[in-house]
């Protein structure tokens, strides 16, 4: 069973990083890709996500920059001491080099850093913070980032609705007697396919033919773009998240309901409604951030943290965290925040991303 527990860390501040730019899924862009199955009305009841935030040219490091340099200066902290960078994406800025070594430059934190990426989804979140609480638990680092998100498609085509761009920063320190992080992962790999992106690996490698439009329940796709299936994805959702936090609690010896909030991967409003009906949860303990955001992949946790809960954050509370998706897999967190800080959400300009050769 993949329980972890690290102590003497803690999370000291949020922030999220968005484009400017506002669509609307009631009046589609030209290459939105909405399905024929569905009129934007029926799609917004559908999914709970009326708009999103994206961007042709801002990549998710442009974002989680933004979002980063924000935070390290809500934090006041000096960049010398942040000594590990996690990037948490599905869309690197390239196949190699690593994200996190570019961005580990473009911050300006010391070349003796730590930096590595990880490229999950859903879940990402939960397993970065994971990945960032066992190099700090032990106290030999002391501050760490958790960059995380998604945003510009690897290769352009009709865009996918349900989908917005977010990039955001979760600052992690050491902290002598913190009661840490508590966390329960799982993997079912034989769903490998229920998420994918058949074309641009090293199975399928790219192609003239990897560009050529077919229709994907009802919409236009090429196979250099994610599809899924969603009836096995809504299956799978309904089913692992309410599971994994009943056993994170069953196994740790805690009550989840006395949590103050539970913070879902914002998949689909349908699918967290249900997720929080089978635990019983009330609504007000349940935010929700993808009526205007859309589903952000890793970073739609922290994005509902930022934006729904600032206020809420300034007195300690109490977290379950689950993400849930591409992989097949999960990871759900519990942990208790002490004045948080959280930054405002950071709206970022199109002519601000970094210009890499």
């Amino acid at each position: 069973m993949a329980f972890l527990e690290f102590k003497n860390v803690r999370i000291a501040g949020l922030c999220a990083g968005v484009p400017r730019f506002t669509a609307s899924n009631l009046h589609p862009l030209d290459d939105d890709g909405i399905s024929t199955e569905y009129t934007p009305e029926a799609f917004v009841e559908t999914t709970g996500v009326l708009e999103r935030r994206i961007s042709d040219t801002l990549t998710t490091s442009d974002l989680c920059f933004a979002a980063a340099e924000q935070l390290i200066a809500d934090l006041g902290w000096e960049r010398k001491e942040i000594e590990a960078l996690v990037f948490v994406s599905q869309t690197a800025d390239y196949i190699l080099p690593a994200t996190a070594c570019i961005l580990q430059d473009r911050l300006g934190l010391s070349k003796e850093c730590y930096a590595e990426d990880v490229a999950l989804g859903c879940s990402g979140w939960v397993y970065g913070l994971s990945n960032v609480a066992s190099l700090l638990a032990n106290g030999t680092i002391k501050k760490a980032l958790l960059l995380a998100g998604d945003a510009k498609k690897r290769a352009a085509g009709p865009r996918d609705p349900l989908f917005g761009h977010a990039g955001t920063a979760t600052a992690v320190e050491y902290v002598e007697g913190a009661d840490g992080f508590k966390f329960h992962f799982g993997t079912d790999g034989s769903g490998y396919d229920a998420i994918i992106t058949p074309d641009g690996g090293s199975r399928n490698q790219v192609s003239p033919a990897s560009f050529e439009l077919e229709q994907i329940d009802g919409k236009p796709m090429h196979r250099m773009q994610t599809r899924m299936k969603g009836m096995d994805v809504f299956s799978f959702g309904i089913s692992t998240a309410p599971k994994s936090v009943k056993k994170l609690a069953e196994h740790f010896g805690f009550d989840y309901q006395e949590a103050d909030y539970f913070v879902f991967h914002q998949a689909n409003m349908k699918m967290n409604n249900m997720i929080a009906k089978k635990l019983k949860l009330p609504a007000e303990k349940v935010p929700s951030c993808m009526y205007h955001f859309g589903n952000t992949s890793s970073a739609s946790i922290p994005l509902t943290i930022v934006t729904q809960l600032k206020e809420p954050c300034s007195t300690p509370k109490a977290f379950v965290c689950c993400g849930f998706g591409v992989g097949l897999s999960w990871g759900t967190v519990f942990f208790e925040t002490d004045h948080l800080v959280v930054s405002d959400l950071v709206e970022v300009d199109e002519n601000t991303e970094a210009q890499w050769v």
